[in-house]
């Protein structure tokens, strides 16, 4: 957008043919197009670039979300920075095998030259059609009479070109000015990890000591900047995590088991994979607590919400288990995962031999050496979200239905279908991790708990600022809890869901310790809290139910964060194709204004009025000037006469 923003007519389009209009027909160009959320499509967005008659677009939110889907994310998500490539599986690169989201548009990675907002709000629209109506439709097929509502859209961008590009004026900004002008920032958060027994988080593990990694994206992404709901494509996979982690927590011999179990949640991922290149990248140069020899095996969750037929898919690397070892290994794994189901409501099935690896962040950890690993999924060719990396991608998308009259508290409480299929799904990947870490009892108390899923389901999802969540956060991040949940990672670090995640985590798998406040915010001065081990946070608790006030406690946990932040930009790489370089620009303001403009001919008129009255003022002023020793000369004192 330009830097005074984009003005132009409006016009609503809510049919193709109404595209003609503003297209070829319309005399009053050029114009900002309210256009119907169904319409919001390659074909019409094609059509809107190709002209210099649009300025601008408002795009109306469709409800119900389109039934033949939509995503404007690419049809081979993360494209050249998985595992695949010319010399590794050839025949798998660039999705030449499955093309996993066939929907995808990929409109988020097109360059459009005019600002492009989304309305949320139907009342707004309202507010938009009512002005156009009023002054902008068209009468007997001849334009409309002049005045004629327009709007004017602010989103200017103040990055340019590409990340290579604004990053180098940023860099020579900061090196060379006292007040550097930055134009943007590389997309950063944090991993969220914890293990199951605790480990020396600023020293190193024990070359010997092996480690299951069980990992989840938690970000989304959508064509409209900080609108990413990730029902689907997020939000269904950490939860049915936490709740596995819980679980296995609860188990009474979990610090006998022979192996330790790491529960991570990778940031960025949709970028790129910018979380897992990172871990991966800190444990090759020993800046993380693990390094990849400690890996025994490698277990993702990624859309797990909308099964058929109750079936989870299990997808393995062919090229990897072309090794014998590694293949003897995922065997292993298959069996203990497939075995793990036998008595519950969901069957898991391998995806077949020659199908690779679904986009996951488990193909950065196969770039770097061949792990035995397993990634869980709904599909098992194409992607069942019909709209992945899109804001319809929302708590209806995987079926979550509340019976109508619920309070906020009640609505918190409801045990819905779609989660009590995701906490067996938790249960049965809490009970094959029990087992591929060497435990020996029956796996039949291992439970996940469908309450707990719920909750994390309302939080994540519908609303953040509810009472579970005010009860398990620190009192200074209650500013967190927004009403709508958001899943995009940003380049302000960390984000809502990253805290969220942390605290909800260290909820469900941590204990609550007998210490004061002082005590939990300083627990390096209180013996035998082993800091190196673990984490301590002072959280608000809940409400007490004889008062307003809170009854606030301490959490010791196992867990940490860990930077997410693409190597690219710690070694200057900003054009680098090995590593995400993602950024976003800076702007100072994005808003948008709707009013009345006249014609062109009254406004020239008006100017040419105005010039004529600011001529005549001007030479007024000089005459006025230049004669006024006459015009205002003090006239003599009649009382002082000569003699």
């Amino acid at each position: 957008a330009s830097i005074s923003g984009d003005t132009g007519v409006i016009h609503v389009v809510e049919r193709e043919e109404d595209l003609n209009w503003v297209l070829d027909d319309g005399p009053h160009p050029p114009y900002v197009v309210l256009l119907d959320g169904s319409l919001f499509n390659r074909r019409v967005m094609q059509q809107l670039k190709g002209t210099s008659r649009v300025s601008g677009l408002a795009v109306a939110i469709a409800k119900p979300s389109p039934p033949q889907g939509f995503s404007p994310g690419l049809k081979c998500p993360n494209d050249g920075f998985g595992v695949y490539s010319k010399d590794y599986g050839p025949q798998f690169a660039h999705c030449n095998k499955t093309v996993w989201n066939p929907v995808g548009s990929g409109l988020s990675y097109e360059d459009f030259d005019f600002p492009i907002f989304l309305l949320e709000d139907a009342n707004e629209t309202q507010v938009i059609k009512q002005c156009y109506q009023d002054h902008n439709v068209p009468r007997d097929g001849s334009g409309p009479e002049y005045p004629l509502c327009a709007m004017q859209l602010f989103s200017h961008m103040h990055a340019v070109t590409s990340t290579v590009t604004c990053m180098r004026r940023s860099s020579l900004q900061s090196t060379f000015s006292i007040n550097p002008e930055v134009v943007c920032d590389p997309l950063l958060d944090y991993n969220v990890w914890s293990t199951l027994q605790p480990i020396n988080s600023s020293g190193k593990v024990d070359p010997e000591k092996e480690v299951i990694i069980v990992a989840t994206r938690i970000d989304s992404h959508s064509f409209f900047w900080n609108i990413a709901p990730g029902a689907e494509s997020a939000v269904s996979s950490f939860v049915t995590h936490l709740a596995a982690a819980e679980a296995l927590h609860k188990a009474s011999d979990v610090n006998l088991l022979r192996r330790n179990i790491m529960f991570t949640f990778f940031q960025g991922e949709t970028f790129d994979y910018i979380g897992s290149s990172r871990m991966v990248y800190d444990m090759e140069k020993d800046k993380f607590p693990l390094r990849l020899d400690n890996i025994h095996s490698f277990v993702e969750l990624n859309q797990v919400a909308l099964r058929n037929d109750s079936v989870l898919w299990m997808h393995t690397d062919p090229v990897s288990r072309m090794n014998e070892s590694v293949d003897v290994q995922v065997r292993n794994l298959l069996d203990i995962l497939g075995s793990s189901s036998l008595g519950a409501n969901v069957t898991l099935q391998e995806a077949g031999f020659s199908q690779p690896l679904p986009p996951s962040s488990f193909q950065r950890f196969l770039r770097a050496r061949h792990i035995p690993g397993v990634v869980l999924t709904d599909h098992r060719t194409a992607f069942q979200n019909r709209y992945y990396q899109s804001m319809y991608d929302t708590p209806e998308n995987i079926r979550m239905q509340y019976p109508e009259g619920l309070s906020p508290e009640e609505t918190l409480e409801y045990v819905t279908d779609t989660a009590k299929s995701l906490a067996e799904v938790a249960t049965v990947v809490a009970r094959a991790l029990y087992r591929l870490a060497g435990g020996a009892n029956t796996t039949s108390a291992i439970q996940a708990d469908p309450k707990t899923v719920s909750r994390m389901l309302y939080g994540f999802l519908i609303k953040m600022n509810n009472s579970w969540f005010q009860s398990i956060i620190k009192p200074d991040l209650k500013g967190i809890l927004g009403d709508v949940p958001q899943h995009y990672v940003a380049v302000s670090s960390p984000v809502n869901t990253t805290y969220l995640v942390q605290y909800v985590l260290a909820n469900l798998t941590g204990t609550v310790v007998n210490f004061t406040k002082d005590e939990c915010l300083n627990p390096e001065k209180s013996p035998n809290s082993e800091t190196e081990m673990y984490d301590y946070a002072w959280v608000q608790g809940s409400l007490d139910p004889n008062s307003t006030s809170r009854v606030p406690y301490c959490v010791r946990s196992t867990v940490h964060l860990s930077k997410a932040l693409s190597p690219a930009f710690e070694l200057r790489q900003w054009g680098s194709t090995e590593y995400s370089t993602w950024t976003e620009s800076r702007w100072k303001e994005i808003r948008a204004r709707i009013f009345l403009v006249a014609s062109r001919e009254l406004e020239i008129i008006t100017l040419v009025v105005g010039i004529v009255i600011l001529v005549f003022s001007l030479l007024a002023t000089y005459f006025i000037n230049a004669k006024a020793d006459v015009l205002f000369s003090i006239p003599r004192d009649p009382g002082a006469v000569a003699y």
